[in-house]
C-alpha cells in the first residue's frame, strides 16, 4: 500500500528482456542499503518488487501482466520514474490509498502553463470514468492528485508547484501516455451499490449500514 506522496524520482539505468517480462535497473534518490529484498517499490505507480540491490542501484522485475497495463514497457534507459517505498503502518497518510496496481492506462490531451501553477488534461478509458469525479483523488505516474474537472472520459488536475520539482509530471507534454490508479474506496463503493442495483435496491440507509458506512 502507497500514499501517491512520492519520495523522489529515481533514474532507469538498465533494461534487461527476459523470456517473460523484463527486469529494470534504478538508481534511487535515497539510499539502495535501506532496501530489504522482497521489499516492495512503486514505480511510476506500479507496484514492483525489489530482487537485488547494490552499488547504488536497485532491481525489480515486470511481469508480463504488470507489461501490458501499464507504461513500463514503454521505458528507455536514462529516462526518470517516480518512486515510492511502501506505507508503515503508523505512517500519515498525506495522500490517499493507493494500492499500486495500476487500473489502466491514458494519455495527456492538454497541457497549460501559468505563472506558478500547471494544468494537465488527461483521457482515459472509458471503463475507468465511473471512478473519477470531480474533487476526488486519482493517482497519475503514481502521484496522489485531486481531480479539478472530470466530464466523460476526461479529466484535469492542477499541479503546484512542489509537485512540479518533486516528481515527472511537469515534464509530461499533449500525447505523453500515464499510468492512472483511481481511488480504492470509490472502486468498492460501486462494486456495492452495482449488487444491490442488480438485486432490485436503490442506496439506503440499510445498504449504508450493512456494508459498514454507517
Amino acid at each position: 500500500m502507497f500514499t501517491g506522496l512520492i519520495e523522489g524520482v529515481g533514474e532507469i539505468t538498465g533494461i534487461v528482456r527476459q523470456a517473460e517480462g523484463v527486469r529494470l535497473g534504478l538508481a534511487p534518490p535515497f539510499p539502495v542499503a535501506e532496501l530489504v529484498l522482497g521489499e516492495s517499490v512503486a514505480v511510476s505507480g506500479a507496484c514492483l518488487t525489489v530482487v537485488a540491490a547494490a552499488g547504488g542501484v536497485f532491481q525489480v522485475e515486470v511481469s508480463p501482466e504488470t507489461l501490458a497495463r501499464t507504461t513500463l514497457g514503454l521505458k528507455k534507459v536514462r529516462e526518470r520514474v517516480n518512486l515510492e517505498r511502501a506505507l508503515r503502518l503508523g505512517d500519515r497518510l498525506g495522500g490517499h490509498l493507493v494500492t499500486g496496481h495500476v487500473d489502466g492506462v491514458g494519455a495527456v490531451r492538454e497541457r497549460k502553463e501559468g505563472p506558478a501553477h500547471i494544468i494537465l488534461g488527461f483521457e482515459m478509458p472509458p471503463g475507468l470514468a465511473p471512478y473519477v469525479v470531480e474533487k476526488g483523488s486519482i493517482a497519475v505516474e503514481g502521484v496522489s492528485l485531486t481531480v479539478n474537472t472530470c466530464e466523460g472520459n476526461r479529466f484535469t488536475v492542477n499541479l503546484i508547484p512542489f509537485t512540479a520539482r518533486k516528481t515527472t509530471l511537469a515534464s509530461l507534454r499533449v500525447g505523453d501516455r500515464v499510468n492512472l490508479e483511481t481511488d480504492l474506496i470509490g472502486k468498492y463503493v460501486a462494486k456495492l451499490l452495482q449488487k444491490d442495483r442488480q438485486g432490485g435496491r436503490g442506496l439506503s440507509q440499510d445498504l449504508l449500514a450493512r456494508h459498514g458506512f454507517l
